[in-house]
């Protein structure tokens, strides 16, 4: 009997982020792998470990497609909408990732670590916020 995962404790265990991080990360790194191995690698079950290992992707490379999955998602609001799920930093990225990897939802090598995603990128420097209106401007 398989394992029921309460997706609502996992985010819990990662640090309190909301369950609507889990999807932009699960559907980020689907992006992330399109974009490093090509359209059909997240498409394709592995059939081996050899071919899973193919299409792994380090923390930077994916904290760099995570980023541009948000800016494709959600333009300048990008920074917003993560900010509003607890996501500030970029080893808010791999803490996310460890408890689901922990949880059984995502797999990592022996390489990988929490330390690959602290600090890749600056989140005010690479999400734009809107520049304020000025009302009759």
């Amino acid at each position: 009997m398989s394992q029921q995962i309460d997706l609502k404790q996992v985010m819990r265990d990662a640090g309190g982020f909301s369950p609507e991080s889990y999807r932009f990360i699960r559907d980020g790194l689907a992006h992330t792998v399109r974009m490093i191995h090509g359209d059909d690698a997240s498409e394709t079950p592995a059939s081996d470990p050899g071919e899973e290992d193919s299409r792994h992707v380090s923390g930077r490379q994916l904290c760099d497609g995570l980023r541009d999955y948000g800016q494709r998602q959600y333009g300048l609001l990008a920074r917003t909408v993560l900010s509003r799920w607890g996501i500030r930093t970029t080893e808010d990225f791999g803490k996310i990732i460890f408890a689901m990897v922990d949880a059984g939802l995502m797999r990592k090598t022996d390489e990988d670590t929490l330390a690959d995603f602290v600090g890749v990128y600056r989140f005010d420097e690479v999400f734009a916020e809107p520049e304020p209106t000025t009302a009759g401007a």
